[in-house]
């Protein structure tokens, strides 16, 4: 925020993206304009996008001119999403990806399981009704036509497949071309669609398009042929308004609030505006802010230190290989080799110190400081012309899909990387200051998170180069599902207000949690193994072995409302905090060795379940 204000003299960059990041930020912050402005940036869109049913005339006849509008320039996604990354077969070239998507709501569990949802079904309908009508909508009519939307959706939230049968990308991944794409979805005309959105490119029916939901295209296009264009059309105008409606004025905000608080179980209001501001800077300009935040908090050190720590668990995943009883000679090798050619980023991409480099990542994106909505429309349209940018040319190995300032680290299995942000390389996780069991608990089991996200039930099927395709023996891959069936049963039994973990959708995340555990901890062994035992901390009454599990579980300590608890549960590849560390720590026999629990305890159960 300071780095940012107008009140800071020492802000004097020469980088354009960097000025323009500040704009970005005042722009938010510059409440007064915002409320001038009123609800009219939003109606004057959706004017231009050819009228909504609601608020006054619309075109009857323009369905695919709407779509392509509201989808291709302004990147909102009704009926489904489509954008263009690497092609999971042919991890080297770009391709076209469409998937289902369409719901407004977090999951599609809120639309079916009507009894257990009610207030949250109920506080939507009502924030779209009040949003129409500060758009200009008669209250009446208005809730009529809003309902129809609510049950177009609900239709939608039928045909979406859940998360958990999503798992395996072999069975989903269909490439075809966009004539069989015609073929199999004839509602939209997918040549006109995809020209526009991914303009000035020449695209003809034989350009390849990978579908990830094909039952579900097919069953969206039948929906659409049999819809009435009213609303159609009102489902798509709503789509861009919930979309944009959060950058408007107060009465907006107010809206918003009683549904997130529903939702969540959170005020939005309890955060400051400065803080939603960077934000939503983070969201649009982040490596621009990124810039700015690592040159004033980033430690130069901790690269290096991080990138020693990766190896060493990377060193230490492979060992645990060598030991795993179940897995055959070939595909261990393999495995090892996989390991070995793992990709990992530390901190910030080197282009965001470089004035130059950084100015042409958000050349032609225009900012103003008074023009909030205009920013974000800006931003959408900027995407659209990046991403067909991107679409003829090979991935970029050092593009990061997270900013320098984010709290979080990945895997990604087509270019077989991991990467950490500079966000992430603080504390809890970790201090250049605390002992290295703590760090190796932090940041170390993070770092064996990741890397074991190569080996899950989904990022196994990637080979070294990042191709989806097979390199296991049949033999290995039955037990491997053997292994991953227990821990799926482990974390089914688990429950938070009643409501049980969904073992089969957290499944990778877990694995990732406990091979990662393994790995961290085996490093911290051998790094004791050759520099010695540090110095115990005085005043705790903890072994530095006990301090390492001790830290881990620190790092996910963590409190959430019942709503929030249930939207995670129904949304979350993750278990919830408390089941990370219980569940991760009841199957580790280091925990049980240096706590002395004894077998039948219940962080020690006997049956424990292991994958890697």
């Amino acid at each position: 925020n300071l780095i940012l204000t107008r009140e800071n003299s020492t802000f004097n960059s020469s980088s354009d993206a960097e000025q323009k990041a500040q704009h970005y930020y005042l722009s938010c912050l510059n409440e007064q304009r915002i409320e001038e402005l009123g609800a009219q940036p939003l109606i004057d869109l959706i004017n231009r996008t050819g009228g909504w049913n609601i608020t006054g005339p619309w075109d009857k006849d323009n369905f695919m001119e709407v779509l392509k509008v509201v989808s291709g320039t302004y990147r909102a996604v009704p009926f489904f999403t489509v954008y263009v990354s690497a092609d999971s077969k042919s991890s080297n070239s770009n391709v076209i990806q469409v998937d289902q998507s369409g719901l407004f709501l977090p999951s599609r569990d809120y639309y079916l399981n009507k009894t257990a949802n009610e207030k949250v079904l109920n506080a939507y309908l009502e924030y779209m009704v009040e949003l129409c009508v500060l758009l200009g909508g008669e209250r009446n009519s208005t809730y009529t036509q809003m309902q129809q939307i609510l049950e177009f959706e609900t239709i939608l939230a039928n045909i979406t497949v859940p998360q958990d049968e999503r798992r395996d990308e072999e069975k989903i991944y269909h490439k075809m071309t966009i004539a069989d794409l015609q073929n199999l979805a004839p509602a939209v005309d997918w040549l006109d669609y995809l020209s526009f959105g991914l303009a000035p490119l020449d695209l003809n029916e034989t350009e390849p398009v990978v579908v990830y939901a094909k039952d579900y295209l097919q069953l969206v296009s039948d929906l659409i042929n049999n819809t009435d264009k009213s609303i159609l059309n009102n489902y798509m105008i709503w789509n861009l308004v919930q979309k944009t409606a959060s950058n408007l004025d107060q009465r907006f905000e107010n809206a918003q609030e009683k549904l997130v608080e529903t939702l969540y179980g959170t005020k939005k209001s309890c955060t400051p505006r400065w803080q939603t501001c960077i934000g939503n800077t983070d969201d649009t300009l982040g490596f621009a802010l990124g810039a700015l935040f690592v040159k004033v908090t980033f430690d130069k050190d901790s690269k290096m230190i991080a990138e020693e720590m990766i190896n060493e668990i990377r060193a230490a995943f492979k060992d645990g290989l060598e030991k795993l009883m179940w897995m055959d000679e070939k595909t261990r090798q393999a495995a090892k080799e996989k390991a070995d050619a793992i990709y990992d980023m530390i901190g910030f991409p080197d282009f965001i110190l470089d004035t130059k480099e950084l100015d042409e990542v958000y050349d032609g994106y225009e900012v103003s400081e008074d023009l909030f909505f205009q920013n974000m429309l800006n931003f959408y349209n900027f995407s659209a012309k990046i991403m067909a940018d991107q679409l003829r040319k090979p991935p970029n190995r050092d593009q990061w899909s997270m900013t320098p300032p984010t709290v979080n680290a990945y895997y990604l299995p087509t270019k077989n990387e991991i990467v950490f942000p500079a966000g992430i390389l603080q504390a809890p996780f970790y201090a250049r200051s605390s002992p290295k069991s703590l760090n190796f608990g932090g940041i170390g089991v993070v770092m064996g998170h990741e890397l074991t996200h190569a080996f899950d039930d989904q990022g196994r099927e990637y080979d070294k180069d990042g191709n989806l395709q097979p390199w296991w023996q049949n033999s290995s891959v039955e037990t491997f599902k053997n292994k991953t069936e227990c821990m799926v049963n482990q974390y089914n039994q688990y429950t938070v207000n009643g409501e049980h973990i969904n073992g089969k959708q957290t499944l990778g995340e877990n694995i990732a949690d406990n091979g990662g555990l393994k790995a961290a901890y085996h490093a911290y062994k051998t790094w004791v193994k050759q520099n010695g035992e540090e110095k115990i901390l005085p005043a705790v009454d903890l072994s530095n072995h006990q301090l390492f599990f001790v830290g881990f579980a620190q790092v996910w300590c963590s409190v959430r409302t019942p709503e929030s608890a249930h939207e995670g549960l129904i949304t979350d590849p993750h278990s919830p905090a408390k089941f990370r560390v219980i569940g991760t720590l009841s199957n580790s026999k280091d925990f049980a060795e240096h706590f002395s629990c004894p077998t039948g305890a219940p962080m020690n159960p006997g049956k424990q379940c292991e994958v890697w």
